[in-house]
């Protein structure tokens, strides 16, 4: 018996046991596969129970017509249930989409700053490219680069950074 195929027959039993967690996986693992109508069933599944990543990787799905119609409200939809959740990557997609798809400069900017002051990197850096087009004042940016950092720092630990370490040494 492979590790695999024990692995596989326990996130079966996961699954029929309702665990959002292995909907969440066998989704990514379709996706994963290109196998993208289990993908969005599964990911499906664990967005309906509140699973936020789930959210953001259906927005991915919407937008580029893997497994579904391509459909940009339902793709903003998932994104906006990934972000009031707490996921800053979702927060910045939609940031970008207004930026650069509807030009909704002022919404951007907060999206922005709500990811930049949950640690996402990408979401400062655009607010540094919309402050030197006007878009972002020096007090907006001042403000999310505390936030910014302030959450990076809040990340860090002994033991994180001996675990970093250890891993650059093998």
């Amino acid at each position: 018996v492979s590790s695999a195929a024990e692995a596989d027959r326990n996130l079966l039993k996961r699954i029929k046991a309702g665990d959002r967690v292995a909907f969440h996986q066998k989704g990514c693992q379709g996706k994963k596969e290109q196998n993208y109508s289990v993908a969005v069933e599964f990911l499906t599944k664990a967005a309906n129970m509140g699973d936020v990543e789930a959210h953001s990787k259906l927005g991915e799905l919407y937008h580029n017509g893997q497994g579904v119609e391509r459909d940009m409200k339902k793709a903003v939809h998932h994104w906006e249930e990934a972000a009031i959740g707490g996921h800053p990557g979702a927060r910045f997609v939609l940031g970008a989409n207004d930026a650069f798809y509807g030009s909704k400069f002022n919404r951007a900017v907060k999206h922005f700053i709500i990811a930049a002051s949950q640690g996402h990197d990408d979401a400062l850096e655009q607010l540094k490219e919309l402050y030197k087009n006007g878009k972002v004042t020096k007090g907006e940016l001042a403000a999310a680069l505390r936030a910014h950092q302030a959450a990076v720092d809040s990340t860090k630990s002994s033991q994180r950074e001996a675990a970093a370490h250890a891993t650059r040494i093998f």
